[in-house]
């Protein structure tokens, strides 16, 4: 919390970090000076006795998978499928703790997709639900049938589901979503608004319109369509970073912040200390 603001992350900015376990992201959190996070779902079934991440899904340089590469593939998943509909809650619940005891709060959790069965559905906001989630998020899709059923399932759970967007983020990205049910709410991400070119509005008249339907945004600095589009260390884009978090500040709305890295980190730098920096930037707007 940095004068009012919450300011939190994704994990998803220490992908480049060597070690990718529950608990070495930890450290890499409270190492950047961040007390929120929504957390990628790699770490979070790791640390749970989830199966390794499979490898290698598509052929080497782009090529086709091969019958044996695709059966591979079939077979993970639901190997993947079968331990999700088995494990234990209490594992998820002993991770949250331990981020608790080290002064961490997970606000969302990233792994719904809309192809998952009603199983797994019930499996991701159990989840959600044991960590300590107010939402889950995941990719926006055009699919109301979808919308209304993912939907459904956050209203039962009392979870919300937020969508995350890219560039096709504008002032009317969401509608379908909200219109399919009270608990489908916005993740979106306010750097990516920009380098989609502002459809319809700026950001800042995004967060005022839709500020009571968003559950949380991500933050990057991107440059303009007619800049490149480009991904750039904060406070050298396109991004009104500055301006997002005064409105935020001024308005008192509650919904966290997340600073996502997704610039190249900097020789000699790492993606804790680009995280660390980011949130100095955040301070310094805030001030």
């Amino acid at each position: 919390m940095i004068n009012g603001v919450h300011i939190g992350t994704i994990t998803y900015s220490y992908r480049s970090m060597p070690d990718q376990s529950a608990q070495a992201v930890l450290k890499y959190v409270v190492d950047s000076g961040i007390s929120a996070i929504e957390l990628m779902n790699g770490p979070a079934e790791s640390f749970a006795g989830g199966p390794a991440a499979q490898r290698g899904r598509g052929g080497r340089r782009g090529r086709p998978q091969t019958p044996d590469e695709q059966a591979a593939q079939r077979g993970a998943a639901d190997h993947l499928k079968n331990w999700r509909l088995s494990v234990s809650m209490d594992k998820y619940r002993a991770l949250r703790k331990m981020y608790t005891d080290a002064g961490v709060t997970i606000y969302a959790g990233k792994c719904l997709t809309p192809s998952m069965s009603d199983e797994e559905f019930e499996y991701v906001f159990n989840v959600a639900e044991a960590l300590g989630c107010t939402h889950t998020t995941l990719e926006l899709t055009d699919d109301v049938a979808q919308l209304k059923r993912i939907g459904a399932f956050a209203e039962k759970h009392k979870i919300y589901a937020a969508y995350h967007t890219h560039t096709q983020g504008s002032m009317t990205a969401f509608d379908q979503a909200f219109a399919a049910s009270k608990a489908n709410l916005a993740n979106v991400d306010l750097g990516h608004y920009v380098a989609g070119g502002n459809v319809g509005g700026s950001t800042l008249q995004f967060l005022e319109k839709f500020h009571d339907r968003i559950a949380s945004f991500r933050l990057k600095d991107r440059t303009t369509p007619e800049h490149g589009a480009k991904n750039l260390p904060w406070g050298t884009g396109d991004t009104p970073l500055k301006q997002i978090l005064q409105l935020v500040k001024k308005n008192k709305w509650t919904m966290p912040a997340a600073i996502e890295i997704e610039y190249d980190v900097p020789p000699g730098s790492d993606a804790v200390k680009e995280v660390a920096r980011c949130l100095q930037y955040c301070r310094d707007a805030l001030a």
